[in-house]
């Protein structure tokens, strides 16, 4: 299953360049994650400054 951005994220961009598949985009002024792109590799969970992303 897809991992996913939370309310807590501050939209810096952090976790764009570690995703290898580039599902993460701007909406609304935050991250989110492309669920049909993820493939759940967890490499932005650790670039996130605030702890935003959430892997289920």
């Amino acid at each position: 299953m897809a991992h996913s951005i939370n309310d807590d994220c501050i939209n810096c961009g952090a976790c764009d360049d570690s995703c290898p598949v580039n599902a993460i985009s701007e909406q609304d002024g935050k991250r989110v994650i492309d669920a049909d792109t993820c493939i759940d590799c967890g490499a932005c969970v650790d670039t996130c400054p605030v702890n935003a992303i959430l892997g289920h």
